[in-house]
């Protein structure tokens, strides 16, 4: 499995038990042996067209009083807050006026699955999610295309 590909969010993964009929959840993954904080970690650096997408988020939010920055965290990936983590999980996120989000990276039987969760608060919330998904689809696949470029790297290194 070179290539991202959707995937069902593992049953052990600890955003099972918030599912709500109402919520959005996705799941890709990719080939890589990285542990989730290795693989968070390239995820939460985006590219800079990602970058740029963020920017334009965050000025058009501001104007419905929604969050621009996250809130503070002692331990971030990117500028997502960390919520938990174990060996096979990571868990990171934060809440919001018009949604709760978290993203859940777990690397598990050879493999790292990044799965998105969003429970919406309201109509501001489902339209948002609605007006973003096309752009979160592409920085997810991208983000996990670049954790299986670095996991190939890492295996070809002859020093790694």
């Amino acid at each position: 499995m070179g290539k991202v590909i959707e995937a069902t969010l593992p049953h052990s993964s600890q955003l099972t038990d918030r599912i709500q009929q109402s919520d959005f959840v996705d799941c890709y993954a990719v080939e890589s042996q990285l542990s989730p904080r290795q693989a968070a970690n390239i995820i939460a650096d985006f590219p800079d067209w990602a970058r740029f997408l963020v920017k334009i988020r965050n000025a058009v939010v501001t104007k419905f009083g929604l969050l621009e920055d996250v809130p503070d965290a002692s331990d971030k990936v990117g500028f997502f807050p960390v919520e938990s983590e174990t060996d096979q999980e990571l868990i990171a996120g934060f809440n919001d006026k018009h949604l709760d989000f978290r993203i859940s990276v777990i690397s598990k039987d050879g493999r790292v699955f990044l799965s998105t969760w969003v429970h919406p608060h309201n109509i501001g919330g489902r339209i948002y999610l609605n007006t973003i998904l096309p752009f979160h689809i592409l920085i997810v696949r991208n983000a996990l295309a670049r954790v299986h470029a670095v996991n190939n790297e890492i295996k070809t290194d002859p020093l790694g």
